[in-house]
């Protein structure tokens, strides 16, 4: 006798690719500790540590909570959550509320501590972006709901944080919004043109900001400048060349201690690289790497749309700013104002990638592998 039955099988929450989000997160965190201690030394590192360990905790909660909290009640207020980011952006332009640095108006104070709203804009819009295409899937392909209004919420965002300006987050919101309308459908035929015309305006704004503009001259001729704009670049670039393959010694680096300012947010990596040496800072390029093609692959089983948009909207965040601060201090792409993920300095960037990664874990974890037949002999 032949009887056929139905099985239905689960991924478990050790599936691989959760095992290894959380662990890149923890490894990266961890170090960016260690390193921050050291490179804080001329600011106090002990204040330092301090600060980011206090941010460290408040992460692992919110991200802990986004990695069991129900999808389809964070869909139902993804307006809300959007409304909100935006009120904070335009709470930083406000005298009197918005704090400014290094003539950037981009923080809130809030007592001791500093929030940065452009970074919790990167939650709200990637779930606006989501939960929009979601609902309105049949009008994908039009003009109207494919790309007009999708395009004015994006606008809409990355136009309060160049108002702060912050261009290097405006550029990042922007790519990753792209990248979602087009894993939408969004057709290539509206994007494209928009997406050349954005280009040609932000170059636009850059090359009438005396400071972008002088950056961007500097990236040219990194040595030229070396003693001028482009000092912290070049100081950069040598520090990764005296770590050579292994590096001087944890402790032992010289650059954050007399020549690279800032050490301890944008430019840490170049600690990394002088301290620990190119076997380390290649193990982090591949970390992040890793990070993004195992996530992405496996997202390519999503059965639902704002499933796959959310935590791959939420993946790139991560790995692409990671990659454009690697890129910049690297010399490979111009002077932004960015923190490396995990590592850097930085308490509303350390909260908002712990976010993030709990909506990826959120998505893999929900995720269910398709009914099989087995047959069994009685």
């Amino acid at each position: 006798m032949v009887e056929t039955k139905l099985e239905q099988k689960e991924n478990k929450p050790g599936d691989w690719v959760m095992i290894y989000v959380i662990f890149a997160a923890l490894s990266l965190t961890v170090l960016g500790l260690v390193m921050l201690f050291s490179a804080g030394v001329v600011r106090g590192a002990q204040a330092l540590l301090t600060k980011q360990v206090i941010w460290l905790i408040l992460s692992l909660a919110v991200g802990a909570y986004a990695i069991f909290i129900n999808l389809d009640w964070l869909r139902r207020r993804a307006w809300l959550i959007f409304g909100i980011c935006m009120l904070g952006l335009v709470f930083t332009l406000v005298p009197g509320i918005g704090v400014k640095v290094n003539g950037a108006q981009r923080w809130i104070g809030l007592g001791p501590l500093r929030v940065q709203p452009s970074e919790f804009a990167k939650i709200g819009l990637v779930l606006i972006l989501a939960a929009y295409f979601a609902s309105r899937h049949r009008e994908i392909k039009n003009f109207v709901g494919g790309f007009f209004i999708p395009s004015l919420i994006v606008g809409s965002c990355c136009g309060m944080i160049i108002l702060q300006p912050d261009f290097g987050t405006c550029f990042l919101c922007g790519a990753v919004s792209a990248t979602i309308m087009f894993q939408a459908g969004t057709s290539l035929r509206w994007l494209l043109p928009v997406a050349g015309l954005a280009i040609i305006a932000f170059s636009v704004l850059v090359y009438f900001d005396p400071v972008r503009i002088r950056r961007v001259t500097s990236f040219l001729d990194v040595e030229a400048n070396s003693n001028d704009s482009a000092y912290q670049l070049w100081q950069g670039m040598l520090a990764f060349g005296v770590g050579g393959l292994d590096g001087v010694g944890l402790g032992m680096g010289r650059q954050q201690v007399h020549f690279l300012p800032e050490a301890h947010t944008d430019f840490i990596f170049p600690v990394i690289g002088e301290e620990l040496g190119l076997i380390v800072t290649a193990a982090i390029v591949f970390c992040f790497l890793l990070l993004f093609a195992s996530v992405f692959l496996r997202l390519r089983q999503v059965p639902r749309l704002f499933e796959y948009l959310l935590a791959t909207g939420a993946i790139l965040f991560v790995t692409l700013q990671a990659i454009i601060n690697m890129g910049v201090v690297t010399g490979s792409l111009p002077t932004k104002g960015m923190s490396l993920p995990f590592i850097s300095y930085g308490g509303s960037n350390l909260m908002v990638t712990f976010v993030l990664l709990g909506f990826v874990i959120n998505v893999l974890k929900s995720m269910k592998k398709p009914r099989s037949l087995k047959v069994r002999e009685i």
